[in-house]
């Protein structure tokens, strides 16, 4: 039997009305085989509708300024590295160490 997708849930709002909701979900195995279910991201203003490409996170992301939230890319239920997500474009940039 598939497992279900869990529904979509907010993840952090931002000023003017911005919303960033887990949506995707992928079910993972971390080395330990621990699993885990790591969530995609959608920009949320009105109507439209932005997801973040090719960023799945176990973790809320974090608000850093009205135009750009942080969130750890995750793998095999493992953090790694940080991204800068432009809350206008939903564009993920690899963050500065």
């Amino acid at each position: 039997m598939p497992e279900s997708r869990p529904a979509d849930s907010l993840a952090l709002s931002a000023p003017g009305g911005v919303q960033v909701w887990f949506t995707l979900a992928r079910a993972d195995n971390a080395p330990d085989g621990k699993r885990c279910q790591e969530r995609g991201l959608e920009i949320r203003r009105g109507s439209a509708r932005i997801p973040v490409p090719l960023l799945y996170t176990g973790e809320a992301p974090r608000l850093i300024n009205d135009t750009t939230i942080r969130a750890r890319l995750w793998k095999s239920c493992t953090p790694g590295d940080s991204y800068l997500v432009d809350l206008r474009t939903g564009r993920p940039v690899r963050a500065p160490r």
